[in-house]
């Protein structure tokens, strides 16, 4: 198979004719990467965002050809909505790229230091990961995201956007690779592997010792499929069942407030809420006046027996409705006895994302704080805030909802490893 090639600034296309080469060209340039000074890496993030600032129009044209083959393959409005770049968002991804530059250098952090009985003077110290590698759907902001992160981070990067987005990613990365070769970084360091297909995103699972860790972001299939499938360290980012508890103490504005946001903002992002659960003693108070507001931002409800009585036009809720992810103006409704029987639920039904209380009881509040077991756990407050650049992270790796090395918002702390430093003098061990 022969490699794409993209019009684009020298350097942007890479001559590799086989995923693995790309892999293993991405391999050597980390090494030169990794040993970038902040000035540098920040220089080169800088370049990226004013280089994605001027190809505006060719980032928009291509994207234009891509949600056209997915309106014409009958891709899902929430994927549509991902999918889509415009003028506001590709100045909102050069914004981002700008962000990232700022932040603090990641690389070169002393963690821990000690000196040894022997005098052997111990340093443990923040290095990169070396290749950061990532498969994703239909999310061309995934592509510059996790490339400026894992730069910042003095990483390289290989790149697996899937078809959906795929001239949107060509036309990402080649701005991004030209940029780097203007300022004189290997601009093998950024790679895709979209134009290989299946065949590249099975390369890239099986590329252990030429990847350092996989990042999978999409539907929860997608994720399953790489953490069943790589023999690559993942971090697991999950899809986004999340939840909100609207307990018998909260107050209506707050609850009314809360679920549209965290509903209709962005329904098609893991963020969103996805199951609203509501106490039976505030059913009557609550339910009806959330609902219409709801409503009014284009939301189908999917009720139980209880909510179906006081929303005319909700819809029956099946059970497979409490596990689905919508990634729509859908929301599942039920009403649950108290607040044992929502962290019940949650706990049935949760991806371990996000979960929300909206309550003016302090000890419940306090309580769901402490057993809700997920990456995010909130009182009061949208869903919609959790995400790397509400938390300060900048742009996000993604959100891991695993419990080993990151967990929640992933930035650039998390695109990093350790290894110890030892100074010594002569000592042998006795």
């Amino acid at each position: 198979m022969t490699s794409a090639t993209i019009s684009a600034p020298s350097g942007a296309s890479s001559t590799a004719t086989s995923a693995r080469d790309r892999m293993l060209l991405a391999k050597d340039a980390s090494r030169t990467v990794g040993l970038l000074s902040d000035a540098q890496k920040s220089d080169a993030l800088r370049a990226i965002a004013s280089a994605l600032e001027a190809a505006f129009a060719a980032i928009v044209s291509a994207n234009a050809d891509d949600l056209a083959r997915g309106r014409e393959s009958g891709l899902a409005d929430g994927l549509l909505d991902r999918l889509r770049l415009d003028d506001a968002r590709v100045q909102a991804l050069a914004d981002a790229v700008r962000d990232v530059a700022d932040l603090p250098d990641p690389v070169g952090r002393i963690l821990d230091e000690r000196t040894l009985p022997s005098g052997v003077s111990l340093q443990k110290v923040s290095v990169p990961f070396g290749v950061v590698g990532s498969i994703y759907e239909a999310r061309p902001n995934v592509t510059v995201d996790i490339a400026a992160l894992a730069l910042r981070a003095g990483n390289a990067v290989v790149l697996r956007g899937g078809t959906a987005a795929q001239a949107s990613n060509a036309a990402l990365v080649a701005v991004m690779r030209g940029a780097l070769s203007e300022r004189g970084i290997d601009p093998e360091a950024i790679q895709t592997v979209d134009d290989f297909g299946r065949e590249g995103a099975n390369a890239l699972m099986q590329a252990r010792g030429l990847v350092d860790v996989l990042v999978p972001r999409g539907s929860a299939q997608l994720i399953e499929t790489v953490v069943t499938e790589s023999s690559v360290p993942v971090i697991e980012t999950g899809a986004g069942v999340v939840h909100i508890v609207l307990d018998s103490s909260a107050p209506l504005e707050w609850a009314e407030q809360i679920v549209v946001n965290a509903k209709a903002q962005r329904p098609s992002v893991c963020n969103a809420v996805e199951t609203v659960l509501v106490m039976r003693d505030a059913a009557e108070r609550l339910i009806p006046p959330v609902a219409a507001a709801l409503e009014d931002a284009g939301v189908t409800i999917h009720g139980d027996d209880t909510v179906q009585r006081l929303v005319p036009h909700a819809v029956p809720a099946t059970d497979d409705d409490w596990a689905t992810e919508h990634m729509s103006l859908d929301l599942s409704m039920r009403v649950v006895d108290d607040l044992d029987e929502a962290l019940a639920h949650i706990r049935r039904y949760s991806t371990h994302h996000t979960e929300s209380i909206v309550t003016a009881d302090d000890e419940r509040a306090e309580r769901f704080l402490a057993e809700v077991d997920s990456a995010v756990v909130m009182a009061n407050a949208s869903t919609r805030f959790t995400d790397g650049g509400e938390f300060g992270f900048g742009a996000e790796v993604g959100i891991s909802t695993q419990k080993l090395h990151a967990r929640g918002p992933m930035g650039l702390p998390e695109l990093t490893s350790t290894k110890w430093l030892a100074r010594g003098a002569g000592q042998i061990r006795a």
